[in-house]
């Protein structure tokens, strides 16, 4: 991500999107044990949420606050801020409402009126299907991140879903993005002539009226991003 570091910086894969354009993206970002950065700004917000490692993102003077899998966490644009990585691998999924994606210095800082999150997995809020339109079933918990009406209309969720069950996906949306945070899933839809694997950090998308179904094998996170109605579904719950 940032070639002037050499082999010390960064690396970054586009899961969705293009971070060099002014489009939305999802991608996964890694980071080597011991990565600090030095304080830096970047042009556009983004959230990141950590798949695997430790991760610390916060002001330059801020102590090191951990962050494990399936913590959350937001960076304002032009908010002076440090990140830093301390897992024997480290590897998020970082999110941007538009682009490019870009990294700048110190001296360029500026206040565009958010504020940031650092969420720690311990502290999030989950939700059962008595709480939420979006589950049904009592092997299934859902935790609200965040929501952008005014720009994308879309908003970010948290699934948990128990080990060894399977699962009905439904959705309506015009984007529904699923990005495997923890855990392993056999996936399977009528675009898929077979099941497959996906372990974390894979994906699956799909736009308008779609059917995912899938099969745990151990506790698993998946991350949503939706415009739209979805739901999960607990087999069985199905006749």
């Amino acid at each position: 991500m940032n070639p002037l570091r050499g082999d010390k910086s960064p690396g970054a894969a586009d899961l969705w999107g293009d971070r060099t354009k002014n489009v939305a993206t999802g991608m996964l970002v890694k980071f080597n044990k011991g990565f600090s950065s030095p304080p830096h700004i970047h042009n556009i917000s983004y959230r990141g949420i950590v798949i695997d490692g430790l991760m610390h993102n916060d002001d330059p003077k801020a102590e090191n606050m951990w962050l494990p899998t399936a913590s959350f966490w937001t960076q304002p644009a032009g908010e002076n801020h440090i990140t830093a990585a301390d897992g024997e691998t480290n590897l998020i999924y970082l999110e941007i409402d538009s682009g490019p994606y870009l990294v700048k210095s110190q001296d360029q800082k500026f206040d565009n009126g958010e504020r940031p999150i650092n969420l720690h997995t311990s502290n999030l809020v989950w939700l059962k299907q008595n709480d939420s339109s979006f589950i049904d079933g009592e092997n299934i918990a859902i935790s609200y991140l965040w929501q952008n009406i005014k720009v994308t209309n879309s908003a970010g969720y948290l699934i948990k879903l128990a080990k060894n069950e399977k699962y009905k996906i439904s959705t309506t949306a015009s984007e529904f993005r699923a990005v495997i945070i923890q855990g392993d899933v056999d996936y399977i839809s009528k675009e898929t002539s077979q099941v497959k694997s996906l372990r974390s950090s894979s994906y699956f998308s799909s736009s308008d009226t779609f059917v995912h179904n899938i099969k745990t094998a151990k506790e698993t996170i998946i991350y949503v991003r939706s415009n739209g109605e979805f739901n999960f579904v607990s087999e069985r719950l199905i006749k």
